[in-house]
């Protein structure tokens, strides 16, 4: 049996230095006072910050596939990429998404080449409202054993302005990734094995992954879906009861980052299964504080609560899938 051991962490804000190169002249003027101070060297302490937990993905083996989101472009991937290579001597390559998001945040599915082959071409679906949204970014992975994943990356509209006022926007992008799922299951069959994982900046129980997306933790109701398969399973519901989360704003916990399956993973007979004891939050102690175990983030210079010594405002989260 190969296990394939996978994890996602929204970064927090890895951006480029401050006056980059290779961003855009918009960027440039919009991030100007955000990235004020953002130097070579704190870069480089973001990411050996970041990259102190990433060694521990795995017991310090890493991380065979990493969704990583908040990354602002392949240059300040390719530098993370490049230490995890160095520092865990795995041969990691990386496709990033190319979204029109204002504040230049993208994703980025990082792998193990000795491992996986990825399909020619990557795919990434933006959706508009007044605004482009960051994109929805799918990749296709096969394994050695000649198993094909299909990984989708999500980072959806923030809760900035309001958790109720800013809801119909995650809605709307819940609505379009699950017609996009069916045209997955259409090109690549009723068994396909998909993952969908990210910051969905809601709760497995909120309106946009239950209603609207369709994912949930009734594994009978998924796992009987013969007609329109339309069905997901929430692999974060564990975690409801149990005073944790991934985020912590106002001393309550937020599950807002997650990993949802498709029904043939979710089926005990597939060729791709998993343990549900596998799906973890990993906190850490280094690196949450306080009662609550609320991530340490590392901010930005220009901001009054940059920390040198902290990491994101989310912990990272793994699921390991066994590949029969």
């Amino acid at each position: 049996m190969i296990k394939h051991h996978i994890y996602w962490w929204n970064l927090e804000n890895l951006f480029d230095i401050e006056n980059s190169p290779r961003r855009s002249e918009f960027l440039n003027n919009t991030l100007k006072g955000e990235l004020e101070g953002w130097t070579v060297e704190v870069l480089d302490q973001k990411i050996a910050r970041l990259l102190s937990i990433i060694t521990q993905f795995n017991k310090g083996k890493g991380p065979d596939i990493f969704g990583v989101c908040e990354v602002e472009n392949a240059f300040v991937v390719e530098l993370l990429v490049e230490r995890m290579t160095q520092e865990l001597s795995r041969e990691y390559a990386f496709v990033i998404s190319d979204s029109a998001d204002k504040r230049g945040i993208d994703s980025a599915l990082i792998y193990d080449r000795a491992m996986y082959d990825p399909d020619p071409g990557t795919f990434s679906l933006r959706i508009i409202k007044r605004n482009p949204t960051r994109d929805l970014f799918q990749a296709h992975l096969n394994t050695t054993a000649g198993k094909k994943l299909l990984l989708v990356l999500n980072h959806w509209p923030s809760r900035s302005g309001g958790v109720l006022r800013t809801e119909p926007y995650r809605i709307m992008v819940a609505e379009n990734l699950a017609y996009w799922i069916e045209r997955m299951y259409e090109e690549q069959g009723e068994e396909a094995s998909i993952v969908l994982m990210g910051d969905f900046n809601d709760n497995p129980t909120d309106r946009s992954i239950t209603d609207y997306l369709l994912a949930n933790n009734n594994r009978a109701l998924v796992k009987s879906d013969r007609t329109t398969k339309k069905y997901m399973y929430n692999l974060m519901h564990r975690f409801q009861d149990a005073q944790l989360g991934t985020t912590v704003f106002s001393s309550q916990y937020n599950l807002l980052d997650q990993f949802i399956i498709s029904k043939h993973i979710l089926s005990e007979v597939a060729g791709m299964d998993f343990n549900l004891s596998t799906v973890k939050i990993l906190n850490y102690p280094e690196l949450t504080s306080g009662s609550y175990q609320k991530p340490i983030r590392f901010s930005r210079p220009s901001r009054d609560d940059f920390d040198p010594d902290g990491y994101s405002d989310h912990l990272p989260i793994e699921l390991v899938l066994n590949e029969k």
